[in-house]
C-alpha cells in the first residue's frame, strides 16, 4: 500500500458544505475528493507539458517545401497593388 500523508487546509464554510454535497453526490469523503482531483490535475499538466515539448521538436524541424528558396525582390513582389 502507498503512503499516504496528511495536509491541512483552510477553506471558507461555504466552500466546505459545498465541497461535501459535491463528494456526497460521488460516493467519496471529502479527502478522497480532494486527492482525486489533485491527481487529475497534475496528470493533465504533465500531458500538456508532454504535447509542448513535442509542438517545440516540430518547430526545430523545417517543413519540406520543394522549391528553390524565393529571393527577396520575389517575397516583397507586390503585384495584386500596382
Amino acid at each position: 500500500m502507498t503512503a499516504k500523508h496528511n495536509i491541512t487546509v483552510a477553506i471558507e464554510p461555504a466552500l466546505l458544505k459545498k465541497a461535501r454535497a459535491v463528494a456526497a453526490r460521488r460516493g467519496l469523503s471529502v479527502s478522497a475528493l480532494l486527492a482525486q482531483e489533485l491527481r487529475d490535475l497534475v496528470s493533465e499538466d504533465s500531458r500538456y507539458a508532454s504535447a509542448q515539448r513535442r509542438a517545440w521538436a516540430l518547430f526545430a524541424t523545417p517543413l519540406p517545401l520543394k522549391g528553390k528558396p524565393l529571393s527577396r525582390e520575389e517575397l516583397h513582389e507586390r503585384t495584386r497593388l500596382r
